[in-house]
């Protein structure tokens, strides 16, 4: 451990087993809503919002306040309550909001944890699925696949072409009109082929061995990805913003196998 890095694997442990139970109670939770058209409102910004998606961020924030007082908390649906310590939760409490709201059980629980901003904890729970992929930083990636009660590592793939790689991306048309522009098409073209298994399920697509891309072009929020970068380097891969950063905050996302990252990124960025 690096001499100035107070976090222990052992602090690290404790909080990825009580995220990852939390994540598991909210995504309870969401199940008693979910399986018809779900009713929303418009946010600010446009985005739709449930009542599932406050009721599982106010589980989550309750578990955290009884056992950590002191952490702090930045949620999607009810901002951000500074913490006296060293710690931040950062949660999303449905990510996939418009999945959720049409019955599609791609939709996720994703809880992040910075220490002393570094991010050291991620949990993916996908209730419908009964799937979740979590990791501790030092402590390597974890995967229960859907339908089973088992836990096994969480390992990219080894594909070294793109030639044989899947690509994904939540909405193809989305991504061709951000920041990227013709780029996806420019990957489209070099892969074998590409799907829009979007969100944060391309992300554990991608960590568990399923896909070697997945690409979030432009708007994407710290709680979208705050449990990203530790699982996706736990399960030996990358996850950077668009400008190759490793970064939470960059505003975009890129998970590969690792192997593809750059020849991925030089695609991207081709004009």
């Amino acid at each position: 451990m690096n001499p100035t890095d107070r976090t222990s694997p052992d602090e690290i442990a404790t909080l990825l087993e009580e995220a990852h139970r939390l994540a598991r109670l909210a995504g309870r939770a969401t199940l008693r809503h979910f399986g018809e058209m779900v009713e929303s409102i418009a946010k600010d910004d446009g985005s739709p919002v449930t009542a599932a998606d406050r009721e599982a961020e106010e589980i989550l924030r309750a578990g955290i306040r009884k056992q950590h007082p002191d952490h702090g908390i930045l949620g999607e649906e009810f901002g951000e309550v500074s913490g006296a310590g060293r710690v931040r939760w950062i949660l999303d409490p449905i990510d996939g909001t418009r999945s959720f709201m049409r019955g599609v059980p791609l939709y996720a629980i994703l809880v992040g944890i910075e220490i002393e901003e570094v991010p050291s904890v991620g949990v993916l729970h996908f209730p419908a699925l009964g799937e979740s992929v979590w990791a501790g930083r030092g402590l390597g990636a974890f995967w229960q696949p859907a339908g089973t009660r088992l836990e096994v590592p969480a390992s990219v793939n080894g594909t070294d072409t793109l030639a044989r790689a899947c690509a994904l991306t939540s909405d193809p048309g989305f991504t061709r009109g951000s920041r990227v522009g013709g780029g996806w098409d420019r990957l489209s073209d070099a892969v074998a082929y590409t799907r829009s298994w979007g969100d944060a399920y391309g992300h554990a697509l991608v960590a568990t061995g399923r896909a070697e891309v997945m690409l979030d072009p432009q708007e994407l929020k710290p709680w979208d990805a705050a449990p990203l970068l530790t699982i996706l380097e736990e399960a030996g891969g990358r996850f950077t913003d668009l400008d190759g950063e490793r970064t939470i905050h960059g505003g975009s996302g890129l998970s590969t196998n690792g192997v593809l990252h750059e020849e991925v990124l030089t695609l991207l960025r081709e004009r």
